[in-house]
């Protein structure tokens, strides 16, 4: 499916839900420079002299007009009572775009792996295979073994975010009831992969790990916090992508730009499971519907302009390739999506040093470059510099960040000379 057609089906369900579209004039005033972009900060006291382009996270986006409008006409209810209307329409609208048979609105990605993980592990001992540089494995806590007693046994994370079938077979234990093992329950994926750069992972792994599961009894559970990404990359309505798992977590706050909150979805008595587990987790919830309000204008309006934050990513990661003097390393197959994780090949320029020269106004750069230009990104794993696009970059926000990347190159490269 073409990303022509899965933006029409994105403004059929806006349609759908009663959710107004916003006619070219009325788009032109809300969204400005860029589809949905709200603004670009400066820096305090600088005027138009200083810029920032904030590249550290898609979790840094704001509430546009259309999204803060629908948050103060919302109507209220409880939703500990299940009485809260934009609430219960959100679960569904989410639950029919998955293709799944009901959802959750949960405060936190990290909260909703959990849960989830919860809810198909029902026993404390029970065992999940994820992958060795999986977000829920690296960057939540250990929460799975903190909270839940479920044990985690770890594949190793290929380049494109996969992991080796074989490996994955051999890690699952066999014979349940064992006085020595773990009972395998449960196999995590994440789509997109973020740590691997945003990678999106092929239908095909995915039908085959959904078989293996299967095969052996278990349950997939997707950390899908950008699978809408994944989706637009490739043309396909996202469930499509989640037939192959029983459940996912989806964010709202990233490059949907919600200001909080995440969708869990999967069957009913899987969410029946989910609704306990939050509470207990502390995340039952009240009059939520201002929050879910801007949910719904996530789910309905904002994934058919996602392939713009995937463009300016190829185009910043193309300039890197590009740059002179070439101190960049980069494999452009790789960008797929929104993320870019890029590598410096001078040793003696380390990801640290980077991010803070590119993330400062340097000496002479506003005589060559216009203006001062702050652009924030972090050191990441693997001596890798990591860059994320989001509604709040521009086309235009992205011409500066290469400006200002070009700039900090060539003024390291005098730096170099000079010393010799």
């Amino acid at each position: 499916m073409s990303l022509k057609t899965l933006s029409s089906r994105v403004m059929f369900k806006l349609y759908k839900h009663g959710v107004p579209a916003l006619r070219p004039r009325q788009a032109a005033a809300v969204l400005g420079r860029s589809s949905y972009n709200t603004h670009t900060p400066e820096f305090p006291g600088g005027a138009d002299r200083f810029r920032v382009v904030d590249l550290r996270s898609d979790a840094a986006t704001k509430p546009g007009p259309r999204m803060r409008r629908a948050m103060a006409e919302v109507e209220f209810g409880d939703d500990a009572l299940e009485e809260d209307p934009t609430v219960n329409e959100l679960q569904n609208i989410a639950a029919d775009m998955f293709g799944m048979e009901a959802a959750l609105f949960v405060p936190t990605g990290t909260m909703s792996n959990l849960i989830a993980v919860m809810a198909h592990c029902r026993e404390r001992g029970d065992e999940m295979i994820v992958g060795n540089l999986s977000h829920l494995h690296i960057y939540e806590q250990g929460g799975s073994a903190q909270l839940a007693g479920v044990h985690a046994t770890t594949v190793t994370t290929l380049p494109d975010g996969t992991f080796d079938l074989d490996q994955l077979e051999l890690n699952i234990r066999h014979g349940y009831p064992d006085p020595y093992y773990s009972r395998s329950r449960l196999i995590c994926v994440e789509n997109t992969h973020n740590i691997q750069g945003g990678r999106v992972l092929p239908l095909t792994f995915l039908q085959e790990v959904r078989a293996m599961a299967d095969k052996y009894g278990m349950f997939v559970h997707m950390d899908g916090a950008r699978v809408m990404n994944a989706a637009v990359a490739q043309g396909v309505p996202p469930s499509t992508i989640l037939q192959h798992t029983h459940s996912v977590s989806v964010s709202l706050s990233k490059g949907l730009g919600a200001p909080v909150g995440t969708m869990l979805a999967g069957p009913k008595d899987f969410i029946s499971q989910a609704i306990q587990w939050r509470q207990a987790l502390g995340g039952g919830m009240l009059q939520a519907g201002v929050l879910a309000a801007a949910g719904k204008v996530a789910l309905l309006e904002m994934a058919g302009r996602l392939e713009e934050d995937h463009h300016n990513a190829r185009t910043f990661a193309q300039a890197l390739l590009n740059c002179d003097p070439p101190l960049f390393n980069i494999d452009l197959t790789t960008v797929e999506t929104n993320i870019v994780r890029f590598h410096l090949q001078e040793p003696s320029l380390t990801p640290p040093e980077f991010c803070a020269r590119i993330g400062q106004v340097g000496d002479g750069e506003e005589a060559v470059l216009g203006q001062g230009i702050k652009v924030l990104m972090c050191p990441y794993l693997g001596n890798s510099v990591r860059a994320v696009w989001h509604l709040g970059i521009s086309p235009e926000d992205t011409q500066l960040a290469i400006q200002k990347m070009q700039f900090v190159a060539s003024q390291y490269l005098k730096e170099k000379l000079g010393a010799q």
